[in-house]
């Protein structure tokens, strides 16, 4: 397919807009005083963990499939890990706007290794988050050599944020 320049020069506005609005509404719920719900959001850090790990294996499959040259079923799988993101950004932003933060509760070593995969999962996903949407636009508007480049370092930190995201909920898990 021919690079379609039109199509990523709106995808990359789209990009950057809906970064600035999403890391702003996540910058804004912290201090935030939450708002009562009149239905149970306790389903929701599951949730969160379970499309963040089906997220991980779809990645994971579109970097086999690329490897094989089987570009529609990367694609497919990039589209699959970009809905599970979708739905968990979604109900992560419902969730920490209605409900009050879990403190970490255990004690020693442990502690610091939460601590160390909290913070750079927070850093790397609201980092990594206009550059994987820049990455798919170059990919989605057949920009192959610029999707490329971006993805061979977008990729392992997207993986890395849909994988700790889970990791962070099993350790916090014992808290709620």
């Amino acid at each position: 397919m021919k690079e379609n320049s039109g199509l990523r020069k709106k995808l990359d506005i789209a990009a950057y807009i809906l970064s600035v609005v999403v890391i702003a509404i996540v910058v804004l719920m912290r201090p935030a005083d939450r708002f009562p719900v009149d239905f149970d959001t306790s389903w929701m850090p599951a949730f969160n963990a379970s499309v963040n790990t089906l997220a991980a294996i779809f990645l994971i499959a579109a970097g086999y499939f690329i490897k094989r040259k089987n570009i529609q079923a990367h694609r497919n799988m990039i589209f699959g890990a970009m809905i599970c993101s979708f739905f968990f950004l979604l109900t992560y932003v419902v969730y920490h706007f209605t409900t009050d933060e879990t403190k970490y509760c255990m004690e020693g070593t442990i502690r610091y290794v939460y601590f160390f995969i909290l913070i750079t999962h927070i850093i790397l996903a609201g980092l990594s988050l206009p550059f994987i949407l820049l990455t798919f636009s170059r990919g989605i508007s057949f920009s192959v050599a610029k999707h490329k480049r971006m993805a061979r370092i977008v990729y392992p930190v997207w993986l890395y944020v849909v994988i700790t995201g889970p990791v962070v909920y099993l350790m916090l898990s014992p808290c709620y």
